[in-house]
């Protein structure tokens, strides 16, 4: 009898992992992929090694490098992480891995939580490495002992393609026996094959070429890959990953007869394609991001010179299938519908409500120390500074005119030096998470230092990698499995790449930070402030609590710059003219260092 269990997406990845004999396994904590690690990093009873590394492109190494030993190793990360992570994934496709090596890779269609919605697909394709692209939960932990095997098999790694929804989608899942067998670790030594220098990559492209036609046979000839021919119909459906579901559910909801091709493997499997060809006049291409899928079917039909009626994001027709944001069945239906000449009705819209809500824009945690960070720091260095910013809830001081750029992980340091090379004269103050700066800040900073950028550098280490969910980092001295380890020195670290001027201070103590950001604006030179507070989330998980804060009303005149704040835990009483501090109050103080007349007072327990 099978057991089932009701699961998280990236859970079942996770479980999947497990149940393939994964040994090995490393990541850099980004929405929607963290869930994975977090879920391996958590277990009592682990048979394997998993760590947080410090960035994608270590991560991959620390991966590669386990795979050469013979083990099976997995790497995980977000879309835009395989951007830091692709020097060495492009040369491991020329190398080869020993192990089974799975890259897991979470896409972000619609930019819940990302900067681009880029399309890893388009990385199996530069780099001939196959990819999994699951339609499921289930199909997605089901998909992972697969690929080890797979990639074991071919001494290739394997591109796992997640996406938000199934990463953050729950189902029930079919939990099949954990691999107990697993390969020990022996290195062997192989110049040819593990040394990368010209002579031996040249060697080992023809090998990548010449494996690709048994990759793409095997693979088109697997479970993830189905062909439903329906002879009654002359319309077909190609939909690939999480859009077969909606596709499915469209075509069913219209009640159409069509032939139906549910890819989830790349290289494509060309023979069902042409099956597919020789039974419909009409094709639909469904698929969420680029037109990855579509661009190979057109070119096979040209290339076998087949009048087929191909339809999806491009062509002369138009576009069917939007080419951003993601699917869903409804936008199925429409294309469904467009496509094979139905009468398509628009879903009737949520009828509105008299009831004027206020607006609300993401804003910091109340009693976030960065938001008080901001607030010296803009003190100090004005309205007219300025502050180019990174990746991380702290871009959220957008709300209060500290951000002015973000590009991607570790770059305000580097944008910063660009705007002060470029000959700007106004100050420039930019800001990193402590996650952020170790991630790819640290090289920054040095260039900075090195080509002597007059800007400063604030660190806003607040103990923790936040955002992506309170995941440990170096700077805490607690490894994945928060087991002690060394604690990163942030003042020494930046010393010793040179910054002279590098200060530590508690943003709480707002007349102090202050303080420090005027000094550091005056400094000639590169220099460093850095912000130390710990997250306030991750403060009360610890058991710290502070006294909150409330308002004297016979002190307080109604000046609102106690509201000016930002913090979500001051309002202001328009009846009485007064502010107040509601119960999300966490007790940092800043409040009361703001207010002039001293009408913010602790409450006393």
């Amino acid at each position: 009898m099978s057991m089932r269990e009701y699961m998280l997406g990236n859970v079942a990845i996770a479980r999947g992992i497990i149940e393939g004999g994964g040994q090995v396994i490393t990541g850099y904590p980004g929405t929607p992929s963290s869930e994975i690690v977090d879920t391996l990093s958590s277990m009592d009873d682990r048979d394997f090694y998993v760590e947080w590394s410090v960035n994608e492109k270590v991560a991959m190494e620390v991966a590669a490098g386990a795979s050469m030993s013979g083990v099976n190793s997995v790497v995980t990360m977000k879309h835009v992480g395989l951007n830091v992570a692709a020097d060495p994934l492009m040369t491991l496709a020329y190398m080869g891995v020993k192990g089974g090596m799975i890259v897991i890779v979470a896409d972000d269609p619609a930019c819940h939580s990302s900067q681009n919605e880029q399309d890893t697909r388009r990385y199996s394709q530069f780099s001939l490495i196959p990819c999994l692209d699951p339609s499921t939960p289930q199909e997605a932990k089901d998909m992972i002992p697969y690929a080890f095997e797979f990639s074991s098999k071919h001494g290739i790694p394997v591109i796992f393609r997640s996406t938000t929804r199934i990463s953050h989608g729950k189902s029930d899942i079919e939990l099949l026996p954990v691999n107990k067998e697993k390969p020990q670790p022996e290195f062997e030594k192989s110049v040819e094959r593990w040394v990368m220098i010209p002579k031996h990559a040249r060697m080992r492209h023809p090998r990548l070429l010449e494996i690709q036609k048994d990759i793409k046979q095997e693979l088109q000839d697997s479970e993830w890959n189905n062909l439903m021919i329906n002879e009654k119909s002359s319309f077909g459906v190609i939909a690939s990953g999480i859009s077969y579901v909606y596709a499915r559910e469209a075509l069913d909801r219209l009640g159409v007869n069509a032939s139906v091709l549910k890819i989830g493997t790349y290289p494509l499997p060309d023979d069902l394609i042409l099956e597919l060809f020789d039974n419909v006049d009409t094709l639909l291409v469904v698929e969420e991001l680029e037109p990855f899928v579509e661009e190979h079917v057109r070119a096979l039909a040209e290339d076998n010179g087949i009048n087929v009626r191909i339809l999806g994001k491009t062509g002369k027709n138009g576009e069917y299938v939007p080419r951003e944001g993601e699917l869903n069945i409804d936008k199925c239906e429409k294309a469904i519908s467009k496509a094979f000449g139905l009468t398509y009705s628009e879903p009737s819209p949520i009828l509105e409500s008299n009831l004027k809500l206020p607006s609300r824009p993401p804003a910091m945690c109340p009693g976030c120390s960065h938001r008080a960070s901001y607030y010296a720091m803009k003190k100090a260095f004005g309205s007219d500074a300025i502050y180019p910013n990174d990746i991380g809830c702290y871009t959220l001081g957008v709300q209060g005119g500290t951000v002015d750029t973000t590009l991607c992980m570790g770059a305000s340091i580097s944008v910063a030096s660009g705007i002060y090379q470029s000959g700007e004269k106004r100050p420039v103050c930019c800001a990193i998470g402590d996650s952020t700066f170790l991630h790819t800040g640290i090289n920054s900073l040095l260039n900075a230092v090195y080509n002597k950028a007059d800007i400063t550098v604030t660190i806003l280490d607040n103990r923790v990698t936040a955002m992506t969910g309170h995941q440990p980092n170096p700077g805490m001295g607690k490894t994945a499995t928060y087991e002690d380890t060394l604690e990163v020195s942030f003042d020494q670290l930046c010393r010793g790449l040179g910054a002279e001027f590098v200060e530590v201070v508690d943003p709480y103590d707002y007349d102090s930070a202050v303080d420090v950001f005027k000094r550091a604006k005056e400094f000639d030179g590169t220099s460093v402030v850095i912000s130390q507070q710990q997250c306030v989330i991750d403060a009360r998980r610890a058991g710290i609590k502070r006294n909150p804060y409330t308002i004297d009303e016979e002190k307080c005149t109604g000046c609102k710059q106690c509201v000016y704040f930002g913090c979500p835990a001051i309002e202001f009483d328009a009846s009485l003219k007064k502010a107040r501090i509601n119960s999300m109050c966490t007790g940092c103080g800043v409040c009361a260092q703001l207010c002039k007349f001293d009408a913010i007072v602790e409450v006393e327990k």
